[in-house]
């Protein structure tokens, strides 16, 4: 086979790459180009590409706040441009969309920029276009933009070499918590949430003065998120402590309500404040698909979940109306029921089935100090801020000195020439080239003489050496303060901690998001506590007939259709379905039909994988103990609570070799010893506590040990007397029962053939008798 290369230098330098690796490489640059140049922020100053390139642009364009009133607005469009034309080689649309954001209140914390016009709204409504609204800095970037010309960072070329772009901005905090940032590159994603100012600020000084801080002082000082648009953080210091540990984790958080008391005891529940990534529109649909459902695809009728759904919400619920403006961002009224319906049911409903209650998850990845993106704990990302603050005051200090040097350079200069004025006058009135002759008459440096030459007569006057003297010893003063700082690790570490402490107490605001830990919301149905009979058949079709005792032969099913079996249980109950891969599926018994007609098949309340089939079926309370088999020998013990799921799809609960089934779960409460039948008709009985339970399922143990080509066929536990049915000749069922005496004769250790059932029939299948 032929192989196909490609000239990597384009010559004939004989330098080939196949086309496997040029693609492989190729993929690789564009990732990184990726991950580094779109998606992720950086730890220095938080900001992703197109954010540091849009602020530095509009710094560029003079729309900074320098001023007590700030500066005039710009159009939208013309910094977009700008930014497209200088620095972002990309769409226009990407670019406002990052403007865009970076104005809205309820996306950023602390937002960058002070639109003015239309930038959408919290409910997805989108910006108008570029062409219709303002823009300028906030007066908060002040703390990204201000030291830019002052030596603190290095410049790049831009992405066509005709001008220079920050590398970085020289952050006075660490906006990458301030902000947070979202965001998804190739192989990698990033969801790292806003944070308090003040809070954060306080951690980094505290960092700052002890470097070996504990986690739990660390994290008394930041104690957690603190979202734009507020709401109540309900998960456990814990968890949110792991979180910021490891980098990694997943919050639970609820919107914040109030109570309004109206006339003749009505009342209304009034939601002020919603968790991040939720909307009133969102939550107003929800609420419409909760009381007017529509059929799945797929389905001729409302499942029996929708329909218990609907039948909850609307039992509590009468109305809800979105009554947010400018007076309050978020304001939704919910009108109960009744006034008699209890506030706080009402309020599991709603939190329970809507995202007023959400999860926020928390991925502290961004591109590190080193450059390399990395997912980081909450100490990492200070640090590694705290190193780039301390790196960028040594840089403004040196970039200051170097100014401050050559000021008392010139002065002392200028302080010379006025000492001796008259003679200088005279060198440059006679010499052919002043210059040379003040350096050799008073050992001028070259900058000393060219300043001495262009000095106006004006400074020449009595007052102004007075004044060079004044600015000699400000600037000797300066110097000296200076020096100390790059020459005192702990100066310098004090300069940046009252410059946190300055900036915190000019720019912080108080705690918006509530942390306090709270169960999550479960919305109990009531069912009334009665007795039930199941009644399923053999192709799964499932009802339910009030009370106990019926007798099974009077059911009717479908034509072909036979029963599979009765359970005689509560409403308050589980009915739970075993499928053929061993994945385990639970219904409630009180949301199954009635027994007028035939039911319906249970495979409409469950969601089975492709290629399963239900096999066996149990209802009853969820601290029975239930023995389950499967026909490979293996075995184990497990209560029906352990077994039930909230998923439609279930949960695997049972390992199962190729080949293997599962068999008729046995009840196995009260009872002290198992028997096991193979298909070769050997017994085996053996004592129940030989079994252990475990409530996550598995593989379990071997019950009875198979010789080649046999199988497990049935399992049953029970305590003295055990019922053996199977065929005699002809084919004509057989029925015996074997009492304490016959049992014996079967008894063995567990995992032993056992021995041949000796019983004048062929046996099939064993119950407790």
């Amino acid at each position: 086979m032929n192989q196909l290369e490609l000239n990597a230098a384009g010559g004939d330098n004989g330098d080939a790459i196949t086309l496997a690796h040029y693609a492989e490489r190729a993929y690789l640059e564009y990732a990184l180009s990726v991950v580094k140049g779109r998606a992720l922020p950086d730890v220095c100053d938080g900001q992703k590409p197109v954010q540091r390139r849009i602020l530095y642009a509009m710094e560029r364009l003079g729309l900074a706040f320098t001023t007590a009133g700030g500066p005039k607005a710009m159009k939208s469009a013309r910094v977009v441009g700008d930014v497209l034309g200088r620095y972002h080689p990309h769409g226009d649309t990407a670019a406002y969309d990052a403007l865009v954001r970076m104005a809205q209140d309820f996306s950023q914390r602390y937002p960058l920029i002070d639109g003015q016009g239309n930038f959408g709204s919290r409910d997805g409504d989108g910006a108008a276009a570029m062409r219709y609204t303002e823009a300028r800095l906030a007066p908060i970037t002040r703390l990204l933009l201000d030291e830019i010309d002052e030596g603190t960072v290095d410049f790049i070329p831009n992405y066509d070499g005709s001008t220079q772009e920050p590398k970085q901005l020289p952050a006075r905090l660490p906006f990458v918590l301030l902000n947070g940032a979202s965001g998804i590159a190739v192989g990698l994603a990033t969801e790292i949430p806003s944070h308090n100012l003040r809070e954060v600020a306080a951690a980094a000084v505290a960092l700052i003065k002890q470097e070996k801080l504990s986690d739990d002082e660390l994290f008394a000082l930041l104690p957690g998120p603190d979202y734009p648009g507020g709401g109540q953080i309900i998960s456990a210091e814990a968890d949110i402590r792991d979180a910021y540990r490891s980098g990694r984790g997943s919050l639970k958080v609820r919107a914040k309500w109030k109570i309004e008391d109206l006339a003749r005891g009505q009342w209304n529940l009034v939601v002020t404040e919603l968790p991040p990534g939720t909307s009133a529109q969102k939550v107003l649909e929800e609420i419409e698909e909760l009381t007017n459902p529509k059929v799945k695809a797929g389905k001729k009728a409302l499942s029996a979940e929708q329909t218990q759904l609907k039948t909850t919400v609307l039992a509590v619920l009468d109305a809800v109306r979105d009554e947010s403006g400018k007076e309050a961002a978020v304001r939704l009224v919910f009108e109960p029921k009744s006034r008699t319906v209890e506030q706080q049911e009402l309020i599991n409903v709603l939190l329970a089935h809507t995202s007023l209650e959400t999860s926020a998850s928390i991925n502290l990845t961004m591109v590190g100090a080193d450059g390399r993106p990395t997912q980081k704990s909450m100490r990492q990302m200070l640090t590694e801020w705290i190193g780039f603050r301390l790196e960028t005051v040594q840089r403004r200090t040196r970039h200051r000195l170097g100014k401050v040097l050559d000021r008392i350079h010139i002065l002392e200069g200028r302080q010379l020439v006025l000492l001796n004025i008259d003679e200088v006058i005279r060198i440059i009135r006679n010499a052919d080239e002043p210059k040379p002759a003040l350096i050799e008459r008073f050992r001028l440096s070259d900058r000393q003489a060219e300043d001495i030459l262009e000095i106006r007569l004006r400074q020449l006057a009595r007052l102004e050496a007075i004044k060079i003297e004044q600015e000699l010893k400000s600037l000797r003063e300066e110097q000296g303060r200076l020096e100390e700082i790059l020459n005192s690790p702990a100066a310098l570490k004090r300069t940046v901690v009252k410059e946190i402490e300055a900036d915190a107490k000019t720019h912080g605001d108080e705690r918006r998001t509530l942390i306090q830990a709270e169960k999550k919301a479960v919305a109990e149905v009531k069912v009334v506590d009665e007795p039930v009979t199941v009644v399923i058949s053999s192709k799964g079709w499932v009802r339910a007939r009030q009370g106990h005792g019926h007798d099974a032969a009077a059911f009717a099913f479908k034509a072909g259709d036979t029963l599979y079996g009765t359970f005689e249980c509560r409403t308050v109950d589980t009915l739970l379905v075993f499928g053929s891969n061993g994945r385990v599926y639970s219904v409630a018994v009180s949301g199954l039909p009635g027994a007028r007609g035939d039911g319906q098949p249970i495979t409409s309340m469950i969601e089975l994988e492709s290629g399963t089939q239900p096999q066996h079926y149990f209802a009853g309370p969820a601290d029975a103990t239930l023995l389950l088999a499967n026909t490979g020998g293996y075995g184990l013990l497990a209560k029906a609570g352990d077994l039930q799921s909230r998923q439609r799809g279930g949960k695997g609960f049972l390992t199962l070799a190729e080949g293997e089934k599962p068999l008729p779960p046995s009840r196995a409460d009260a009872a002290g010893q198992i028997a096991c039948l193979s298909l070769g008709g050997r017994l085996l009985v053996f004592a129940l506590d030989d079994l252990k339970l475990q409530p996550k399922g598995g593989r379990g143990l071997t019950l009875m040990d198979l010789e080649a080509k046999d199988a497990l066929v049935s399992v049953a536990a029970f305590d003295k007397t055990l019922r053996v049915l199977g065929s005699g000749r002809g084919g004509k069922a057989k029925d015996e029962t074997l009492g304490a005496a016959a049992v014996a004769v079967y008894k063995g250790a567990r995992a032993r053939k056992g021995k041949p059932a000796d019983i004048g029939f062929k046996p099939t299948w064993l119950l407790r008798a």
